[in-house]
């Protein structure tokens, strides 16, 4: 059987689009995706609740009122949780399995969560962002690898996008939690405190949930992963699976002993798929995304809407746009593929962030206050949000949960998601005061300057790997190594021969 022909490939699609479709009507993967797929609603609530929070925190707490900085550290401090978290979390998910990692995650955030809530000063407040940080940590590691590795190649792209939309739902939910409790004594306290209830729900509902097959196979419990695997493909297609998991494996099993950190850099074909990687979380981070979800409120009184309920009103429809936009990409990443989607992505970013930076420009230029230029302002963030949200938003973790070995997969992934919240912090902790300090339409246009920096990035640096397996996915970086440009046809008897040889 050729690689054109293999179920998974894209020939075998074109053949039998139906199987395509399938699998999104088979409950046990929708229900796996879905449950995981908590972790990301964490992260997005996480992410949005914070912005709305922020606006009654000062009305509380007079001295994060008269400081930028402190509240900086308020929204940044999950963020240096997160950055521990995923830096542990790729080491929890190897040697513990992602399953155990997500119910640990889960404990730490709903702790978090009662801590933040009862928060007595802004330091405390401080400690409760911290733990929630290294529960959104752990779980952003593991979510989109445990969805991977649980779904069939062809539709992998859409379900790893699931995890995004969880994210973006979150944020959306985040909003509407935010204006529900603007008029209920302790405001912030329920708007903080709530975010322990999908933490409680995912680790009750992730108790019944089995271990990822491909981990179970790496730790040679392969009756385990049989059983796992024959309730998530088709019988027809259960054999081949089982077949070309069990060769590669004991290869990997193998190289897994001896991975260590500084492996991902000795070896170049995996530091070729790290760079790749991590350099797309770094820009989606960079271009400005989490500026955008935790200032928004804050940006829209900047542009002119200075009452606290229209701002988190404006903020929730940018919210909504942003969930919606990642149902389209969920459409989008198996069809248009990762590459494709991201460069369009890209462009429209730039495009938004420079009608963004104008608006603010043009204000400061007028010599108003009274936020003419604020419409625009608006459009711009809608702009941002509507090209953002299907490509950037779900591409980097996507490409990431595919594209490393197994024997890496913990690792660099737990690597590349820390870099992707070291990059968070930076942003968040640096917004306000580059705005004080330069101005919000140069910090707009400095945004803008990187997210061009990122489309040459993504135009050299990525593949498109869209509809293959994994061992082929780790063939285009053997390939790169020994400079060569890896196609389905070229690679075919190159992999079958990689596959004979393991």
């Amino acid at each position: 059987m050729t690689l054109g022909s293999m179920p998974g490939s894209s020939g075998y699609l074109d053949l039998y689009p139906e199987r395509k479709m399938s699998y999104f009507g088979k409950p046990y993967v929708l229900g796996l995706t879905v449950v995981a797929g908590i972790g990301g609603l964490l992260f997005g609530y996480d992410t949005g609740v914070i912005s709305g929070a922020l606006l009654y925190i000062k009305d509380d707490f007079e001295a994060v009122n008269r400081s930028s900085f402190l509240q900086e550290t308020i929204v940044s401090m999950a963020l240096v949780g997160a950055i521990i978290g995923a830096a542990s979390g790729g080491w929890i998910n190897d040697a513990h399995g992602r399953k155990k990692a997500t119910l640990v995650s889960d404990v730490v955030f709903a702790v978090g969560a009662v801590v933040m809530a009862a928060a007595p000063d802004p330091y405390v407040l401080i400690l409760g962002r911290l733990l929630v940080g290294l529960g959104v940590g752990v779980a952003s590691v593991t979510a989109p690898v445990y969805i991977a590795e649980a779904s069939p190649s062809e539709v992998r792209g859409a379900l790893v996008s699931t995890n995004v939309l969880m994210i973006t739902g979150g944020q959306f939910l985040s909003y509407l939690i935010n204006l529900a409790f603007t008029e209920v004594p302790g405001t912030w306290r329920w708007m903080l405190g709530v975010s322990g209830v999908p933490a409680v729900i995912q680790f009750s509902l992730m108790l019944c949930l089995p271990e990822s097959p491909r981990w179970l196979f790496m730790k040679n419990k392969k009756d385990e992963a049989v059983t796992v695997m024959s309730k998530i493909y088709t019988l027809d297609r259960l054999e081949d699976e089982i077949d070309h998991l069990s060769a590669s494996s004991e290869a990997e099993r193998l190289k897994k002993n001896n991975v260590r950190y500084q492996d991902v850099f000795k070896s170049k074909e995996i530091r070729l798929a790290f760079i790749a990687g991590a350099g797309l979380q770094a820009f989606q981070q960079f271009t400005g995304i989490n500026t955008v979800m935790y200032y928004s409120p804050t940006i829209v009184q900047m542009a002119g809407f200075s009452s606290n309920q229209l701002a988190l009103l404006l903020s929730l429809i940018i919210a909504a746009l942003n969930a919606a936009g990642t149902v389209v990409g969920i459409y989008l990443i198996d069809h248009m593929g990762r590459k494709k989607l991201a460069l369009m992505s890209l462009s429209g970013v730039i495009v938004s962030l420079a009608i963004l930076s104008g608006s603010f420009f043009a204000e400061a230029y007028s010599g108003s206050s009274t936020g003419v230029y604020g419409p625009l302002a608006i459009v711009g963030l809608a702009l941002y949000i509507a090209f953002f949200a299907p490509g950037m938003g779900p591409v980097p973790w996507t490409v990431n949960s595919e594209i490393y070995p197994e024997a890496y997969r913990g690792i660099c992934g737990g690597m590349s998601a820390t870099v992707n919240w070291v990059s968070n912090l930076i942003v968040a902790q640096t917004f306000l005061s580059i705005a004080e300090a330069l101005g919000t339409g140069a910090t707009f246009a400095i945004l803008c300057g990187i997210a061009v920096v990122a489309l040459i990035f993504v135009g050299c640096y990525v593949p498109e790997t869209k509809g293959l397996t994994f061992e082929e996915v780790e063939r285009i970086w053997k390939e790169r190594a020994w400079g060569n440009t890896y196609t389905r046809e070229t690679g075919e008897g190159l992999l079958e021969e990689g596959l004979q040889g393991a």
